[in-house]
């Protein structure tokens, strides 16, 4: 595993509110390494192997051909972006596209896994991560991945802090 994955959005392990659905739920940007020689594009999957009906996937991207994504990548089967054209499939939500973590309790983790292919694949919009792992399966030259976390409570908390510290001023009392 020598891919490495970064966004510069994330300053922490916490994933932020703007990129979850208690915020604006647009997909984070991503950068990573470039794969070895030999390769032709890169597949993305996003999961949270924490949900308590399994794992749950956020994220099914492929065809990506340059070692990055910008932020809120639109949720269509094909897309152009300024690093190129990529093709997304079906998340856990039944959604094409990203769909970013929204679980009801707890601190979840948050893979996103990037894999460099020997080859673009041919896959249709419908496809999803067990498609798109089996697509690639003989065709990964390299491996990375970034793990982040996310908990509604810390959101919250987070969203709440300047009125919290309004009303603790006592020059305001």
């Amino acid at each position: 595993m020598s891919l490495d994955v970064r966004s510069g959005a994330f300053a922490l392990e916490d994933i932020p509110v703007e990129y979850t659905g208690d915020g604006r739920n647009i997909s984070p940007p991503l950068q990573w390494t470039p794969g070895p020689q030999g390769t032709k594009s890169y597949a993305l999957i996003m999961d949270d192997p924490d949900s308590p009906r399994g794992t749950w996937v956020h994220w099914v991207l492929w065809n990506i051909r340059d070692p990055g994504l910008p932020t809120q990548v639109p949720c269509q089967p094909q897309v152009n972006t300024t690093f190129g054209r990529v093709s997304q499939g079906r998340n856990s939500y039944g959604r094409i596209g990203y769909s970013g973590p929204c679980q009801p309790v707890g601190t979840h983790r948050y893979f996103f896994k990037l894999y460099a292919l020997d080859i673009e694949l041919d896959l249709g919009p419908d496809a999803t991560k067990a498609d798109l792992l089996a697509a690639m399966d003989t065709h990964v030259l390299d491996h990375g991945e970034m793990m982040v976390t996310h908990s509604r409570a810390r959101a919250r908390a987070a969203r709440q802090t300047p009125i919290q510290e309004r009303v603790a001023r006592p020059s305001e009392r």
